[in-house]
């Protein structure tokens, strides 16, 4: 069953290649969804698909970019269908 993981990375997570490394990071698993910046100094990362594929995505942008994130957050929501695959929003 499908499901949404919202999640909120904090730290030094902007300017430092995140996004494009979460992009880059999702072409390896099974996951729609987008990632951003938000105006409050967090990178958001939204994605869709099934809670294993979910899992292994976000632990392995943690595992990618551990050097800077000092905090994370999350919650899980059912999954909404309206991402066709995964990219940069803004």
């Amino acid at each position: 069953m499908a499901e949404q993981r919202i999640v909120h990375f904090k730290g030094n997570v902007q300017g430092v290649g995140f996004r494009y490394a979460t992009t880059r990071t999702a072409n390896d698993y099974d996951v729609t969804g987008y990632v951003k910046n938000l105006p409050d100094g967090r990178v958001e990362l939204v994605a869709e698909g099934e809670r294993k594929e979910i899992d292994a995505f976000v632990n392995d942008v943690r595992d990618r970019m551990s050097g800077h994130i000092r905090g994370v957050s999350r919650q899980t929501a059912p999954a909404s269908g309206n991402y066709s695959g995964f990219g940069v929003k803004h």
